[in-house]
């Protein structure tokens, strides 16, 4: 009788241990001991009935001003995490910049989440080498990923997401963005203006 009553309370704490060790398997298994998502972009779209919107993103910009997510609610906003120190990010920049430049005529903004990078230095050089012309916050410590759960992983670096007009997630892309086409597809069907409306 006694067992009884202690097991119930301990089942609880057993599940909760396991549950621990297999998100943490899932994660490292992503990232790898690199620290980074390697190989190629991975592409959900969500429906529009089931898009949900992002916790708050939001914080100091590489220059120090003030940057949040909802400042651009009504416009389709692209959400690009990244680090100066990851392989991948620094093989998409060139991707990012040119779909930035062709969608900004058509209302696309694009907001960029430095993580993981121990200096805002750091952080600046690589916007200045890559000629990114969109701001990024800076997010040392990668709490601003955490507004994407259930979307990504809190290392999921790097990583796109595309938000809706409405603010709600409308695509993500878990890896390397490998085609601007790639992005600039996403943006249309988040509900970027037509090229002939933006003109």
């Amino acid at each position: 009788m006694t067992r009884s009553r202690v097991l119930p309370p301990l089942l609880p704490v057993l599940v909760l241990g396991l549950l621990s060790v297999l998100l943490s398997a899932c994660g490292s298994a992503a990232t790898g001991a690199k620290g980074y998502v390697a190989g190629e972009g991975v592409i959900a779209q969500v429906p529009v009935a089931r898009r949900q919107a992002p916790g708050a993103v939001e914080g100091k910009s590489l220059d120090g001003r003030h940057l949040s997510l909802a400042a651009d609610r009504g416009k389709v906003v692209v959400v690009n995490i990244w680090g100066s120190w990851c392989p991948p990010c620094r093989a998409e920049a060139d991707n990012l910049v040119a779909a930035a430049r062709q969608l900004r005529p058509r209302g696309v903004v694009f907001l960029g989440i430095n993580s993981r990078d121990p200096s805002a230095a750091q952080a600046r050089a690589f916007v200045r080498t890559y000629h990114v012309p969109y701001p990024s916050i800076y997010d040392p410590s990668g709490k601003n990923l955490l507004a994407f759960r259930g979307t990504l992983g809190p290392t999921a670096i790097p990583s796109t997401v595309v938000i809706d007009r409405k603010g709600r997630v409308a695509a993500s892309i878990l890896g390397e963005v490998t085609s601007k086409q790639t992005l600039i597809d996403l943006a249309e069907s988040a509900g970027a203006r037509s090229p002939e409306a933006a003109s």
